[in-house]
């Protein structure tokens, strides 16, 4: 069984590795008649490509898409999508001195134990830049959900343990963290500097709203749609976490203070985060998602290389210093594919959704 797609009747299969020729996707099950274009897809895309901002890679990738397949005079045919993205600024020779030593915090030498062969430049099918093929992706994903009025929006909650404060979602735009507190967004970007000049990265976390989900999503027991949700947002490399709703503060709750007393007007909180025993119930879906700090630093670290022996390694080239707030682009396309996903699911059981 390959590990490389996502979805049952919206079906999504990546493929590409960071410094190879091309990354790309195949949608397979996307309805008919739906609008598309390579202008629409290229919009998410430009929201999460290297070269912007003080916190990512200087890497200069265009990241333009081709539609190989699948749409007519800009219209879905109800085919599979292919979709292409070509590596156009790779520098691989920076890689070569890590042919023979593993990376901490990478997956050099867990793929090196899988498969016994690994692409060492820039991490091969590992690296974040993988996650450009979900993107366009997702972006066919959104398409499909708006059509039932689903919005998927993402922003940064924490950086570098500089928490927002106030949440106003018209500043999210304003700012080139996609903070919707800009007095925090001033705080992260001089904590991402300091960051970098210590040779050092760091971690955050995304919020992610879904409006205007109707209920009944999901597929009781094993595609719940929260525990589809998650394993969509963990499959990112850089989340190490996922919450919904109360998340992990459920915990500490008592039942009378967790549970979302239902009037008739609705629910009157929202602790379950949208979602009750693994169905949506029409409230909006709330998630949150702990991604790790970039592990590739100038710090000086203890490895190994591959025959076992200690080795330090201080990496150097073009890296991010958080995946923030690029990932923000990528968790809101892997939700809008599984949502679509079980939304397709729903309709084709009974009739709605």
């Amino acid at each position: 069984m390959s590990g490389n797609s996502i979805g049952v009747l919206f079906r999504v299969t990546t493929w590409g590795e960071s410094h190879g020729k091309a990354l790309g996707a195949v949608v397979d099950g996307c309805p008919p008649n739906i609008d598309l274009t390579e202008a629409a897809i290229q919009e998410e895309l430009d929201r999460r490509r290297p070269g912007k901002g003080s916190s990512t890679s200087p890497r200069q990738e265009v990241d333009l898409v081709e539609i190989l397949s699948g749409t007519f005079e800009g219209k879905t045919t109800g085919t599979p999508i292919s979709l292409l993205i070509r590596n156009k600024d790779c520098d691989s020779a920076a890689y070569e001195e890590l042919r023979n030593i593993f990376r901490p915090g990478h997956g050099d030498l867990t793929y090196e134990k899988k498969y016994g062969i690994r692409d060492h430049r820039g991490g091969g099918r590992a690296a974040g830049r993988e996650t450009v093929a979900r993107v366009a992706a997702g972006a066919i994903a959104k398409k499909v959900i708006a059509r039932s009025g689903i919005e998927v929006l993402a922003y940064t909650q924490e950086l570098g343990g500089i928490a927002v404060q106030a949440i106003s979602l018209t500043e999210i735009g304003k700012n080139s963290l996609s903070c919707p507190d800009q007095k925090a967004a001033d705080q992260m970007e001089k904590r991402l500097a300091q960051a970098r000049k210590e040779g050092e990265s760091l971690g955050g976390i995304v919020a992610i709203l879904v409006k205007g989900c109707p209920p009944g999503l999901g597929e009781p027991v094993f595609d719940k749609i929260d525990a589809d949700l998650a394993k969509a947002l963990m499959s990112i490399g850089t989340v190490k976490g996922v919450e919904i709703g109360a998340g992990f503060q459920a915990a500490r709750m008592t039942g009378s203070e967790s549970n979302d007393p239902i009037t008739p007007e609705g629910f009157a909180t929202n602790h379950a985060g949208g979602i009750l025993a693994g169905i949506t119930n029409g409230d909006e879906i709330t998630i949150r998602v702990a991604c790790k700090p970039i592990p590739s630093i100038e710090k000086t670290q203890q490895t190994i290389d591959r025959l076992g022996k200690p080795a330090t390694i201080s990496i150097r080239g073009r890296h991010d210093v958080s995946v923030i707030p690029r990932i923000i682009a990528v968790c809101e396309a892997m939700v809008a594919i599984c949502l679509a996903d079980h939304l397709l699911r729903q309709q084709a059981q009974v009739g709605n959704g």
